[in-house]
């Protein structure tokens, strides 16, 4: 019998999406409750928190909300 496969892991290149957006540091971090300051540091590889991960994905669509309301594979896959 075969194992379940594992979800495929989310993978947000911060900074480029930003970048995408035109937003500034400020204002892209913001939405996610975080500093312009700690952004950069995100940006700059510093780990970002997986509850700002999570928000991040539902947010630039790379996972859809019923994952984390629903089945809670979304915090397995950032």
């Amino acid at each position: 019998m075969k194992s379940p496969k594992k979800p495929k892991k989310i993978v947000i290149n911060a900074k480029a999406e930003r970048e995408a957006s035109g937003l500034n540091q400020h204002d892209f971090w913001a939405k996610y409750g975080v500093t312009q300051s700690g952004g950069s540091r995100y940006e700059s590889g510093r780990t970002i928190p997986k509850p700002v991960r999570m928000l991040m994905a539902i947010d630039l669509g790379a996972a859809p909300v019923s994952e984390l309301t629903v089945t809670g594979e979304l915090a397995d896959r950032v």
